[in-house]
């Protein structure tokens, strides 16, 4: 029997600071901006797990989905609420970025066998920014993807107010903990994309008598694939409406 995915979603609050003790306060806030800043700040994280198995032929499912909140519960019961530099052992010795964040939990769970097979984490800061990890990729490559939105023109009449997912896959630096730097990323998605595209007819933009978002999804990836600072550009994704959605990856 093929094996299937299932995924539940579980929240939780915490709290953190982007810092390395040995650099000075210049360096410290070139590298990590905002996200420096003391003493810290906190995000109601969204932490959206995946299990694959095969379907029990008896009860129809791959897991219960009691079990299987009650053992997130449980793992984490140790970070909620939590200042993850000051309470938590695990960020002694690196920086408690979404990324690494996101790998200290899959270790938990990974180690959970009553679980089935851990496939996928991600892991939400908040509705506009979130980290994965995968069992395909390992632990020392994540994806971060970061939404923007924009107003544009289809034709003359319709106009949409677009959301568009950036995703940007790579290696987890081992200093600062980041795929890729997502201040560097907001300035070139604002520089290349939203700058040229909000509140703009795409048909003169794009130069075509017609647009649709997979030609929409193809221009922002040509305008942002060679210009990211590290990090490489994974995934498109363009939301049209709640209803229709294009994806492209090159």
């Amino acid at each position: 029997m093929a094996n299937v995915q299932l995924t539940k979603r579980i929240e939780f609050s915490s709290s953190h600071r982007y810092i390395k003790p040995e650099w000075d306060e210049a360096k410290n806030r070139a590298v990590f901006g905002p996200c420096y800043n003391a003493p810290a700040h906190g995000h109601n994280y969204m932490l959206e797990v995946t299990v694959s198995g095969e379907v029990d032929p008896q009860t129809g499912m791959v897991i219960n989905l009691f079990d299987l909140k009650q053992v997130l519960l449980a793992v984490i019961e140790e970070f909620d609420h939590m200042n993850f530099n000051l309470d938590l052992p695990y960020f002694r010795d690196r920086i408690p970025t979404s990324e690494n964040i996101a790998c200290v939990l899959w270790t938990k769970l990974v180690a959970q066998s009553d679980i089935g097979t851990l496939d996928t984490i991600r892991l939400y800061e908040d509705e506009d920014l979130y980290a994965e990890v995968t069992a395909a990729g390992g632990l020392d490559v994540a994806s971060v993807t970061r939404r923007y939105s924009f107003t544009a023109l289809l034709d003359s009449r319709q106009g949409h107010t677009w959301d568009c997912f950036v995703s940007v896959h790579g290696a987890i630096d081992p200093i600062t903990g980041m795929v890729t730097d997502i201040g560097a990323l907001d300035r070139l998605v604002q520089e290349q994309v939203l700058r040229v595209l909000d509140r703009q007819d795409l048909r003169e933009v794009l130069k075509a008598a017609s647009i649709s978002g997979a030609n929409l999804a193809e221009f922002i990836w040509n305008a942002l694939v060679s210009r990211l600072s590290s990090g490489a550009l994974k995934n498109i994704r363009i939301i049209q409406s709640r209803d229709l959605s294009f994806d492209y990856n090159g």
